[in-house]
């Protein structure tokens, strides 16, 4: 058993594809460098979005806000108010299609259906949170201008507008009302602003992170320190969204250049291809591929492995669980030896161990910068969504794991990971209530 092990752990090291090949604290100091490179607007992987968004304590206490989460394929509406216990009460709750999805659709038509998913809590304020996760560039009046929509949506005309503005206009057109009062945000940020909302403790700073199809990472940062950004009070902080699943900079093995080849986006999102839902099985699939080429695995399982196309995170995770389960992977070793379950079980876990490293050194980077969080009883919270961070087997203790060896032990720096339950909703309408 110890010799498969080892030869799986050597053929990783070979590619350049194991955990150890991630040096944790240079990683940290990679992510630090880009991160200051894209607050000075000099070239960096990392888009350190402001969002002229602030990170209020102070949220009002019954007073209704329309909050929406667009994101995917579908949208939700809600009125948010908080209680005087200061917990947030969701109202009238709806979830729609995302416009356009079914079949294109004009400027107009799309933000005409957007308007109408509003028309039933429209009288409940006169201002919108409105949590819109699609690239967006935020203006400083925190309206915002799209850049691009997911594949699934078929609404070219949309795109370089702005969404407050024409969803404002599309509440005019059908009569619904005046105009609002809209604040745009992303997941991410939205993520962020959930846990100013949550208030079992206190905490120093807020860290929203994504991991789930994709990752992304927002923070607090002193707007003396966005020099792209100019006229911005210096004793001031904004949230920053960092885009962080662009990161360039992280070290790559040499299959990983392989995998991003063959990819529908290659040469982007290099970060995000080594950790997210989206790529994390595929990405297997083609570590195994190398591996029967290699003469690593039986004649049986080679030529099965061989014939898979395709595996997604959801399956990959399905094998770590149930390695002799009802799962394509296993059924592919089913065809050879014990010896290849263990081989392909250790290459998965040592993949998720290099995923679950690289998303605290994200992490990290991300709490290292805000520059707070050395008091214990007064930790950085980090609102984490995602199913890939949540469901991937052991990925979230593994993340535990390396924050408390790399950020507590070794920095001082004490970080809380907790969940919100409607995170994107509640996020989106503190924005509301407070920007």
């Amino acid at each position: 058993m110890e010799a498969i092990i080892r030869q799986a752990i050597d053929f990783l090291c070979a590619y350049e594809m194991d955990h150890q090949d991630i040096d944790f604290d240079d990683h940290i100091k990679r992510f630090l460098r880009e991160m200051e490179a894209g607050l000075a607007g000099l070239p960096s992987s990392l888009e350190m979005i402001p969002t002229y968004l602030q990170a209020v304590n102070q949220i009002p206490v019954g007073r209704r806000v329309i909050a929406a989460d667009a994101g995917g394929t579908n949208v939700r509406v809600a009125a948010v108010y908080f209680d005087e216990n200061k917990k947030p009460v969701i109202e009238n709750l709806r979830t729609f299609s995302m416009p356009a999805v079914e079949s294109g659709l004009s400027r107009i038509a799309f933000f005409d259906a957007m308007a109408g998913y509003f028309a039933g809590v429209l009288d409940a304020s006169e201002k919108i949170g409105f949590c819109f996760s699609y690239p967006t560039e935020i203006t400083a009046n925190r309206d915002g201008r799209l850049i691009r929509f997911a594949k699934e949506i078929k609404a070219p005309e949309v795109v370089g507008q702005m969404v407050g503005e024409n969803l404002n206009l599309a509440i005019g057109r059908l009569g619904l009302g005046g105009s609002k009062h809209i604040v745009l945000l992303n997941d991410t940020v939205a993520a962020l602003l959930s846990g100013v909302g949550f208030q079992n403790r206190l905490y120093s700073s807020y860290i929203g992170f994504i991991l789930g199809t994709g990752t992304n990472c927002a923070y607090i940062e002193s707007n003396a320190n966005i020099a792209k950004q100019k006229g911005l009070d210096p004793r001031q902080s904004q949230i920053i969204n960092t885009e962080s699943g662009g990161m360039a900079k992280a070290h790559w093995g040499q299959i990983d250049r392989q995998f991003d080849a063959s990819t529908t986006n290659p040469g982007v999102h290099f970060f995000e291809k080594m950790i997210s839902g989206a790529y994390l099985g595929p990405l297997f699939l083609t570590v195994l591929h190398r591996a029967c080429r290699d003469g690593l695995l039986s004649g049986g399982a080679a030529k099965a492995i061989g014939q898979l196309s395709d595996l997604s995170t959801k399956q990959m995770n399905a094998f770590m669980l149930y390695p002799c389960g009802s799962n394509p992977l296993a059924g592919a070793l089913a065809g050879g030896t014990s010896q290849d379950a263990v081989l392909a079980y250790v290459i998965a876990d040592r993949l998720v161990e290099r995923a679950a490293k690289l998303a605290a050194v994200n992490l990290s980077a991300m709490a290292v910068k805000c520059g707070q969080g050395t008091n214990p009883a007064c930790p950085i919270c980090i609102v984490a969504e995602g199913t890939t961070f949540y469901q991937m087997k052991t990925l979230k203790s593994r993340v535990e794991f390396y924050l408390k060896q790399h950020l507590e032990n070794q920095r001082g720096i004490y970080t809380e990971i907790i969940g919100v339950e409607h995170a994107a909703l509640i996020g989106a309408a503190i924005a509301g209530l407070t920007n």
